[in-house]
This record gives structure tokens, C-alpha cells and sequence, in this order.
């Protein structure tokens, strides 16, 4: 290799074996000499872009029929197109608390995905002063890993609270809806909040 960054060996390979980059051919040196990852393993990749180490790491998980999964997080940024949150507090049977609960965890899948965007939703959702929030900062300034146009699905235990959950979100997005799936059993509280494609705010 010439320089750093030149074509090499392991760079033609990825190339023809289809891996995004020549660092597969790391993990897969590791994978063969010590079989970290087996059949059905559950594996989180620290720092994984751009993504060769999540390939060797699904291959190395064997058939689909075995389960295993493989979640990479890195701090470059490269956004999702879609973020499910099914979060759900152990159920305490007190109403308030687990109805608080469930917005607390809301909020957090909210700040993941919308950064700094979502703070002042938070202030206000718990009635805290947010009069310090600078409503001029746009959704691609902050550190939110959902795409502008994505869609975001946060679980929530119904009470008077969702309301207001749902109409300080709406004006981020495009669309929301609340929706009770069929599925959900008759004495579950569980409703579902549904953004729809994520705006770029100015």
C-alpha cells in the first residue's frame, strides 16, 4: 500500500464481496480466530460506520430461524428513516405514575430521535418554564438521529397527558395520529402515537 487510503488487497476484495469497507476483513480475522459471534447472538457495534463490521456481524449470526440481532450506533451522522419506540414502564397498577412513566419514556425516544429540537416539548409537556428555548434552532442543527421527512412511533400508556404529548409534537411533523391497534387487549391502556415525515424547520 502506498499511502494511506490507497487501494490494497483488502480494498479490491471488499469491493468485489460486496462490503462497504476494507475493515471487514478485521472482524471477520477476529470472528475466525476466536468465534465471538455464534448462532443467535445479540450483538451491539460501538462507532459502526460505515457499516462493515454490521455485515460480518449478521453474517456471522447464521440462518434467520435462530434469532440473534445486530444494533450499530456511531456518533457520524447518518439518521433513520423510520424510529420505532415500544418503550413501556413496568406496570405499577397506579395509574398517574405509570401514565408518567410511559411520557418520561416517550420523551426520551423523542430526544433521540430530534436532538435538541425536542427539549422545549419536554418543558412544556412537564410544565417546566421554557422560555430559554431558542425556537429558531432547526431540526438539522441539532443531534437527533431521525431524517428530516421520517417517521417516529412512540408507545404511551393513555391519560390526559397524550393529548398534550400528541399536540406538542404535531407541528414537527407532517402528519400525527393516535392509534389503539385491534391487537392491543381490552384492558390495556396502550395507544400508539404516529409521526409522519419529519419537516426541516428554519
Amino acid at each position: 500500500m502506498s499511502g494511506a487510503g490507497a487501494p490494497d488487497f483488502f480494498y479490491r476484495e471488499a469491493q468485489r464481496l460486496g462490503y462497504v469497507a476494507r475493515s471487514a476483513f478485521k472482524l471477520l480475522q477476529i470472528q475466525n480466530q476466536f468465534k465471538l459471534i455464534t448462532s443467535g447472538s445479540s450483538v451491539l457495534d460501538l462507532g459502526c460506520a460505515p457499516g462493515a463490521w454490521l455485515q460480518v456481524a449478521c453474517q456471522s449470526l447464521g440462518p434467520p430461524r435462530n434469532g440473534g440481532s445486530v444494533l450499530g450506533i456511531d456518533l457520524k451522522e447518518k439518521g433513520f428513516s423510520v424510529i420505532l419506540s415500544d418503550m413501556c414502564p413496568l406496570v405499577s397498577g397506579i395509574t398517574t405514575r405509570d401514565a408518567a412513566l410511559s411520557v418520561e419514556l416517550g420523551m426520551q425516544a423523542v430526544n433521540l430521535a430530534l436532538g435538541e429540537a425536542a427539549l422545549g416539548v419536554g418543558d412544556v409537556i412537564h410544565g417546566k418554564d421554557n422560555d430559554n428555548v431558542d425556537d429558531s434552532t432547526s431540526v438539522s442543527d441539532c443531534d437527533g438521529v431521525l431524517r428530516q421527512g421520517g417517521h417516529l412511533v412512540i408507545k404511551l400508556l393513555e391519560s390526559e397527558d397524550t393529548q398534550e404529548f400528541s399536540r406538542m409534537l404535531k407541528p414537527l411533523f407532517r402528519k400525527s395520529s393516535l392509534l389503539r391497534p385491534k391487537a392491543t387487549r381490552s384492558s390495556s391502556r396502550e395507544i400508539y402515537l404516529i409521526c409522519q415525515s419529519l419537516k426541516a424547520r428554519t
